[in-house]
This record gives structure tokens, C-alpha cells and sequence, in this order.
């Protein structure tokens, strides 16, 4: 029941005790939680549900989206007298040694704790998107290179390490994984998403879920959704997907995240879906995420994006009427820093304008969380496990955020994730002797490795009197070390996005007098418009960034074999100039060691097993298109426009060969609640060891409404060495197939079905179809459906 005016005022001023039940540890967090709220003033309640940023700058380059415009000056002491409910990045503002940080972070507690009455410290989050976003800390690949490592455990381990760190510095939660699909690949933050096909988000989203939460860090599902969706790809652009599009594509990630991943936070997204913000939406944040899929932990605003209700969207009239909306629909949390949850929701459910259950709602969700993480117990330790036996004056250069543990799981990620696009002569692996040309503007620069969320990218670019924090070999500087007995000469040739062609001739006569030009283009990751990739960075076209297209091109016309390696964040357009290339090597920001990994992918020492998370696009145009298309989505004759990819989802190279046998022992019909198992036998039949990624892909010749020609359902990267054969086999339930049908539910329907094994989802690499009949009646599902096609793979045979 809310509390009247006059009674909040009275309970102000003479507050009930804090001490309570609320303190053992030994009661339920339920009734710890319910007694420490009963206590609190409305102020202290309010306080519970903001972050504040200590060090944000609102002047200059910002690292969030209206940064200067939103940001309000705080005074710490103030604030704090009342508790509080989140610090905002106290690592990832500024370059800080992870030692004085830590220090720093623990001060900075023991402050908080101190000034309120019920001595409760503040929740520490931190973006963990490609590693800690911390100066000093291991910079992993980006998110489209686990998508491009078809490797869900790896990704697992690389979280929990990422969340060992930061939980050891005294940082509680992290802001990651992104769960958006790709559907325009012209969107900047291409690069922080897994890739295009919502199953393959899915898994690899929900394993790192799994690691980081392993790790004590509360994990962050991101953006609740929609929001790869936005008209035109431009970034915050309003989302015009359709039921089916969000039910089918933009959802499931998030849907298997929930149930299967155990996270305890979601970030709202920045999207407004047909008409309705996320951030103002209880059908989405309340109906759909905590009413039907279950989910129980705390919903954060994206920064500002309660604020961005009264100021971008238009939807409130002020600072009052935003929280509001946030409250209601279900946003516990305002981060970055208070502006709507502080003296203006206080004051609007005062005026009677906003329900003080909606607030009690917020803060039961919160303080559960606090509760969970010890942060209520009267014992709970001060300093963080990385402090203990430190003397605090001495902390600097005493904690190593960037272990070689962590290097050897950077670097083991980075050559999985290398994806051999073309091979036509077998110019790859390099001989390694002669004269060997290295060219182009992304050869010869370390931030080439890092996406726009890696901490010299994202924040030391800001600072840069300050060093790196870490080592992080250029591919040049790579190939140098991996090729000693060859003549390796350097031009840049252009920038990564300049204009000035001077450097291109140059570039090229080097190219002319070498045996082989290894060309290194690719982007500049950055944020609102300070690179070609990264939030905030779309681009108008899929051409090569500047002047790279025109470079490629005179040094093809040299003669000289030119091997293209791409470091970017997303694809870009090759056709035209692709059967001209001796080879040719994806990778996407491939973090701190992916320059001695893709010098192992040219040498051979690495045998390059990535596949593409999502297409290679023809032309520049790019027909913003997936592979997830119905027949008229795909090249017909009613247009003159062919959206057909160079290279489609799920293509990768290697330098040995791979036979697939079928395992034919299937039934042919099975009922729509049944289950069946599939298999397929893959030998290595070339002299290397490699790994192969098998892939399940469904077609539906004939459904009540239009299907995709193919979409992913299965997949298992297989390791084999020479001559080995290993079964892979995949437990098939009809729910993977479920679609949502002509009434608006999701459904499993009767009818015929082609099960697809695969290298990639074109037809032209099917290797074996299974024909099945699912019978008896149409089923509903749900959320609790099978999601998972998990695979199992059978003991390394050797040839006979």
C-alpha cells in the first residue's frame, strides 16, 4: 500500500532502526529483503534503483550515445547519504592501473557504505563485451568472432576468465553478451553481435552467459530487443519488424539465454518497436520477459535510455513522467547515472503521479540482487580478492589483468574464428621465403585487432599521452617473427578511411617486386562516427572503407599474387574482385593475439577452421539481406536485383579435405511431439589435422506461412586428425522446427520436412538430406520447448 505524503514525512524524520532481521544471514533473502525495505525512507528506496558515474566527462568525445547532453554534475558525498544503488564503469571511464582501480573502487565503497544509514554498498558494473573493458586487461576477439569459432565451450571458458578478473578487482556486474541479430550488415555494431542466424546467437550467447555467471559476475542479456533491427541500419532508428520477425528471429536468443543461461540482469534496448519504446513497454519487459519466460533478476536501462523517453522518443513530458513509464513497464534500474529515479520520481510519487509499489516493486528486485551477492551481510568482506596481503599505497602494478593464461585463451579464440574464405590455387600456407610485400592501412596498427568495446579503442583513444596497457603484435610485426628467412617490406598505401590516394602508387610498385603481397585492409572500430565499425559508425554502403577498394585494385593489376586479409566488423562487398585473389582470410577483430594468429593461418601452422557467422555480400549495395529468406526474398525472376551472397552463412575453408558419410538408419516419419536421432560420419581424408563445423539446417517445403528456404538447427565443430573419422550425432525434436503460424502462435505443424547436412546454408553444399514426415496434430508451444539440438560426438577412429 503506498504511503501518504504526510506519513513519508513523519517516517523521514524519525526513521525506524536499521538494524533488523535483514542483517542474518542465515534468513531467506526474501525475508532479509522484505524487512530492510520496510525500514527505508522513500529517498533511501529511490536511491536503490540509480547508478551514479563518477568521472564522466560532459564535455569532448563521449563513449555513450548524447553523453554531453545527459549528463547532470553529482555530488558524491550528497548522494551518498542516502545509499546507493550501482557505481557506473569506475574501471572503464579512464586509464587506471587495475591496482589503484581496485583501491580506488574499494575506497570508494567503504564511502558509500559509510554515508548511509544501512551501510550497504553499491553494485560495480563494468562492459565485458570483448574482455574487461579495463586498461591493462586481456583484449579477447569481438563477439563475431565467436560466432565465426562455431565454439560454444571455448566461449564459455573465455567469460569465466573475463568475469574472474573482474570479479577479483571488486566489480560485481557485466554489461555483455549482446543477443541482437544482424539483419543489415550496413549497422556499426555488427560487430559486437554473433552474427545472422538467431540459433547460432543463441547457443554461443547462452554458453558465455553461463561462463560469466560461473564466475560471480552477474551477467547482462543486451538489447531487449529489436534493436539490430532499425529502419536503414542507422543506429537507434526506429524498429519496424513485424510479430513473426521478433517471435522467430530477434527473440530466441534471448528466450534460450533466459531459460538455459541462468543470467541475472537484461538491459532494455534503445529501440522503439513500432511505435513503443522498450524502455516505456510492459508487454515486453513485464508480460513477455517476467510473466511468461520466468525471468527474476534485476531489468538496467541502457545508458540514458530512461531519459531518452522525454528527450529522442517524445513519449514524456519530463523527468517525472519518464520514470514513470520506465517504472511501470518494468525497468528496475537507471544507469548510467541518476537523472529521472532521484529528487524527480521522489517528488512525482509525492504529487501522487507515479505509485510507490512500482518503486517497492523495483526495489525488492534490487536488493535481492544485493542480497545474492553478499552485499547485505554484516561480515562481508571489504577488499577484493586481488587486494588481500597488498598494502593499498603500494597496489600499483600489483594485479595482472592480462594473464598468459588469458593471452593463450585470446590467442587459441582468435585462430578458431579465422575464416578461410577462398583458396583457388593453393597459394595458402605461404612458403615463407622470398620477398614477401605486406600492404595497406591495417597491417602495421595494433587497434586493427580491437572492436569499438576493447579499452583502447573505446576509451584510451580518449587519453593518448597514456600507453596501451597491453601487447597487442601488429599483423606485420606478426609475419616479420612467423617468416624469418623472408624479405618483408611495408607500405601502408591509404588510410582506413582517407581520401589521399598518394601512397597507392607506392604501395603497388612495392607489390610489383615481391613474390606475393599479403593486402591487409579492413576497419577502423570507433563510436559515432569516430571509426567505420562500432556504435554509432553505419555505413551508407558495403563498399571497402575509403580509398582500400582502389588499393586492392592496383595491386592486383601488378601480376604479383595478392593474398587479402581482412580485419573488420563486419563484411564487406568482394565480388568483382575476388577471382582475381590468390587467397583470401576473414577475420574479425580478433583481439590482442590476432595478429601471431592469422600469421599462423597464412604460414600453415594454424589450419583455419572459422566459419562465416554471416555472408559475404557480391556488391556493394548489399540488398540488406540474410540468409534467412522465403523464395521471394531470394534471387527470382520478377526482380533484376540478385541479393545472392559471395560467400554464404556457415562457409569456411581448410587446408585439408573432409568426406561425410551418411548414417541412413533414420525413420521416416516421426509425430510432432516425438524424437529421432541423426547422424553423419566425417573423415579427415587430407594430411593435416583439422576441424570440420558439421551443420543441421531444416527446410519446410510447405507451411502456413512462408519459411525461410533454409535455417539453422544443429551444429558441431569437430576436431579430427589425419585419417580420423568421428560420428556426429544430434538428438532431433520437432520443437526445433516450431514457427509462428497463421494465428499468431507458435507451432509445430505436420507435414514433410528436409533436415540438411551442410557446410554452409547454400544447397550447393548440402551433403546429406534426411526426408522426414512429422504426423499427427499441429502442436502449441512455448518457451519451455526443446531449443537445443545439442550434439554428441563419437571417439576418433582411425583409418583403416
Amino acid at each position: 500500500m503506498a504511503i501518504h505524503p504526510a506519513q513519508q514525512a513523519r517516517r523521514a524524520d524519525t526513521p525506524p532502526a536499521v538494524d533488523g532481521p535483514w542483517r542474518d544471514p542465515s534468513l531467506s533473502p526474501e525475508v532479509r529483503v522484505a524487512d530492510l525495505a520496510a525500514r527505508m525512507t522513500l529517498e533511501e528506496k529511490a536511491a536503490q534503483l540509480y547508478g551514479i558515474w563518477v568521472g564522466a566527462d560532459a564535455e569532448g568525445d563521449g563513449v555513450a550515445p548524447h553523453q554531453n547532453d545527459m549528463v547532470d554534475t553529482v555530488d558524491f558525498e550528497d548522494i551518498t547519504t542516502r545509499g546507493l544503488g550501482q557505481l557506473t564503469r569506475p574501471f572503464g571511464t579512464a586509464p587506471v592501473d587495475p591496482g589503484i582501480g581496485a583501491v580506488s573502487l574499494a575506497r570508494a565503497q567503504a564511502r558509500i557504505a559509510g554515508a548511509g544509514r544501512f551501510g550497504i554498498p553499491a553494485l560495480a558494473h563494468e562492459e565485458c563485451l570483448a574482455g574487461f573493458t579495463a586498461w591493462g586487461a586481456t583484449a579477447y576477439p569481438v563477439p563475431l568472432a565467436w560466432g565465426a569459432a562455431w565454439d560454444p565451450e571455448l566461449v564459455a571458458e573465455m567469460a569465466y576468465r573475463i568475469g574472474s578478473d573482474m570479479r577479483s578487482v571488486g566489480v560485481h556486474q557485466g554489461l555483455a553478451p549482446v543477443l541482437d541479430v544482424v539483419r543489415d550488415l550496413r549497422w556499426g555494431r555488427v560487430e559486437e553481435t554473433i552474427g545472422e542466424d538467431p540459433y547460432l546467437v543463441a547457443t554461443i550467447g547462452t554458453a558465455y552467459v553461463r561462463g560469466l555467471e560461473s564466475s560471480g559476475i552477474v551477467a547482462t542479456l543486451k538489447h531487449f530487443a529489436g534493436y539490430s533491427a532499425s529502419a536503414g541500419a542507422r543506429n537507434l532508428s526506429p524498429v519496424r519488424a513485424g510479430a513473426r520477425e521478433m517471435a522467430d528471429v530477434l527473440l530466441p536468443p534471448f528466450e534460450m539465454a533466459v531459460r538455459e543461461g541462468g543470467p541475472r540482469s537484461v538491459m532494455h534496448s534503445y529501440a522503439e518497436i513500432d511505435g513503443v519504446p522498450a524502455a516505456a513497454d510492459p508487454t515486453l519487459l513485464t508480460g513477455l520477459l517476467r510473466d511468461t519466460w520466468g525471468f527474476t533478476g534485476t531489468v538496467v536501462a541502457d545508458y540514458f535510455g530512461i531519459g531518452f523517453l522525454e528527450t529522442l522518443h517524445k513519449v514524456a513530458s519530463g523527468r517525472g513522467d519518464a520514470a514513470r513509464l520506465a517504472l511501470t513497464a518494468g525497468v528496475d534500474v537507471e544507469l548510467p547515472t541518476v537523472r529521472s529515479y532521484g529528487d524527480e520520481l521522489v517528488a512525482a510519487v509525492r504529487d501522487g503521479l507515479v505509485a510507490e509499489e512500482l518503486v517497492d516493486r523495483a526495489l525488492h528486485r534490487v536488493l535481492l540482487q544485493k542480497c545474492e551477492l553478499g552485499l547485505l551481510d554484516p561480515d562481508r568482506r571489504d577488499l577484493p580478492t586481488a587486494l588481500r596481503g597488498v598494502d593499498p599505497e603500494q597496489a600499483r602494478g600489483t594485479v595482472n589483468l592480462d594473464l598468459p593464461q588469458n593471452r593463450a585463451l585470446a590467442r587459441l579464440l582468435a585462430e578458431r574464428s579465422c575464416v578461410l574464405l577462398a583458396n583457388p590455387e593453393a597459394a595458402l600456407p605461404l612458403s615463407g621465403g622470398g620477398r614477401i610485400a605486406v600492404v595497406g592501412p591495417r597491417a602495421d596498427d595494433p587497434l586493427a585487432m580491437l572492436g569499438c568495446y576493447s579499452f583502447p579503442s573505446h576509451v584510451g583513444v580518449l587519453h593518448p599521452e597514456t600507453p596501451m596497457g597491453i601487447e597487442v603484435p601488429t599483423v606485420l610485426e606478426a609475419l616479420r617473427e612467423e617468416f624469418p628467412g623472408a624479405a618483408i617490406d611495408h607500405a601502408p598505401g591509404c588510410d582506413v578511411d582517407g581520401t589521399d590516394a598518394a601512397g597507392i602508387e607506392g604501395a603497388a610498385a612495392l607489390a610489383a617486386g615481391a613474390d606475393v603481397c599479403v593486402a591487409v585492409l579492413g576497419d577502423r572500430a570507433g563510436l559515432f562516427g569516430r571509426g567505420t565499425s562500432g556504435e554509432g559508425c553505419d555505413a551508407a554502403d558495403l563498399a571497402l572503407p575509403g580509398l582500400q577498394g582502389e588499393l586492392l585494385d592496383a595491386l592486383l593489376a601488378t601480376g604479383t599474387p595478392v593474398v587479402l586479409v581482412l580485419l573488420t566488423g563486419r563484411t564487406y562487398a568482394l565480388g568483382g574482385r575476388a577471382d582475381r585473389l590468390a587467397g583470401c582470410v576473414q577475420a574479425f577483430f580478433p583481439g590482442e593475439e590476432g595478429g601471431p594468429a592469422l600469421a599462423g593461418v597464412l604460414s600453415g601452422r594454424v589450419n583455419p577452421s572459422g566459419r562465416l557467422p554471416l555472408g559475404v555480400p557480391n556488391g556493394p549495395g548489399g540488398q540488406p539481406w540474410t540468409y534467412l529468406q522465403p523464395p521471394l526474398g531470394r534471387a527470382n525472376g520478377v526482380s533484376n536485383l540478385d541479393p545472392t551472397p559471395l560467400y554464404p552463412f556457415g562457409h569456411g575453408l581448410s587446408y585439408t579435405s573432409f568426406v561425410w558419410e551418411a548414417d541412413d538408419d533414420v525413420a521416416a516419419e516421426l509425430p510432432t511431439d516425438g524424437e529421432t536421432d541423426l547422424a553423419i560420419t566425417v573423415r579427415n581424408t587430407g594430411s593435416r589435422d583439422g576441424a570440420e563445423v558439421v551443420q543441421l539446417y531444416v527446410h519446410d517445403p510447405v507451411a502456413q506461412t512462408t519459411r525461410p528456404e533454409a535455417r539453422l538447427i544443429g551444429y558441431a565443430r569437430v576436431p579430427l586428425a589425419a585419417g580420423e573419422s568421428r560420428r556426429v550425432g544430434f538428438r532431433f525434436h520437432p520443437d526445433l522446427v516450431s514457427f509462428t503460424g497463421a494465428g499468431g502462435r507458435r507451432i509445430v505443424e505436420p507435414g514433410d520436412l528436409e533436415l540438411r547436412f551442410a557446410t554452409s546454408s547454400d544447397m550447393a553444399d548440402v551433403k546429406h538430406t534426411v526426408r522426414l514426415r512429422l504426423t499427427g496434430p499441429e502442436r502449441t508451444v512455448d518457451h519451455r520447448r526443446h531449443m537445443v539440438c545439442a550434439p554428441s560426438l563419437g571417439a576418433p577412429l582411425a583409418s583403416k
